[in-house]
């Protein structure tokens, strides 16, 4: 399947590192302009500089901005106005005893994993609809439908996206815009391989501790390894290709197999 996105302008938040920069560098080869998103001016440019190593001639737009805040959002959309493709990656993730959550605790994470979304969603959306063509997606989880007990304010807030993407997706119903989640399965990346270390003996050497992390803690997993973040970026550069234009509404399962359910 040849993928060509020239001439689109995608944002991808969250995107200097792990399965953001892996969607951020597949788009760039699509042919996408891509405009990398992060808090910090320097983790953006070393990204930024990173991505161009990877793909050469890539087109990227540094966009630094904590886009979990109103005002981050605006100083972003008003440097970035026209936005073809919007990715929703931004997201934090970790273990606590469900009892123990504290109120503001539970507030962060809905405000960075969801209402970034939304506010987003809500600033790009409306030009996408008017002129006739956009792809909105938000990079859910395998959370969402099995949640872990040992983090279940992160599944609440991937389980709030479905409901936010099949919303939208309604808003948008016959515009040329589709809206989609993407439900990624455990993925190897370097904030993850610290969370498997909370969870198995940190003495073991990183192949053993994953494998021991699988069998142990998501033993359902199909694929039986942690996905790779390229793996979950094909998935994202499809979506936000004209080949999908039938799929909208959707929750697109990359989560090998672990969800042990035929939908979503």
């Amino acid at each position: 399947m040849q993928i060509d996105l020239t001439g689109r302008t995608a944002l991808v938040t969250g995107s200097t590192q792990g399965i953001g920069a892996a969607i951020a560098a597949g788009l760039a080869r699509a042919g996408a302009r891509v405009a990398v998103n992060g808090r910090s001016e320097e983790r953006v440019r070393e990204a930024v500089d990173r991505l161009r190593g990877e793909v050469p001639g890539a087109d990227l737009v540094p966009a630094a901005a904590d886009v979990s805040t109103a005002e981050g959002a605006d100083r972003l959309a008003q440097s970035l106005p026209d936005v073809d493709v919007l990715v929703n990656n931004l997201g934090v993730f970790g273990s606590a005893d469900a009892l123990e959550i504290s109120d503001a605790e539970w507030r962060r994470y809905f405000e960075v994993n969801v209402l970034a979304a939304v506010r987003l969603t809500r600033m790009f959306l409306p030009g996408m609809m008017e002129r006739g063509w956009g792809r909105v997606q938000y990079i859910a989880s395998d959370s969402a439908v099995v949640v872990p007990a040992e983090m279940i304010h992160y599944g609440m807030t991937k389980t709030s996206l479905l409901a936010v993407s099949r919303g939208f997706a309604k808003k948008a119903a016959g515009t040329g815009v589709t809206v989609n989640s993407v439900l990624a399965g455990p993925t190897h990346t370097g904030g993850v391989e610290d969370f498997v270390y909370e969870l198995v003996d940190r003495s073991l050497p990183w192949d053993e501790a994953q494998r021991a992390f699988m069998r142990e803690h998501r033993p359902q997993s199909l694929l039986q390894r942690l996905i790779e973040p390229e793996e979950i970026a094909h998935m994202v550069v499809y979506l936000s290709s004209d080949q999908a234009s039938a799929t909208t509404g959707g929750a697109l399962r990359v989560d090998g197999g672990y969800v042990d359910a035929i939908l979503p």
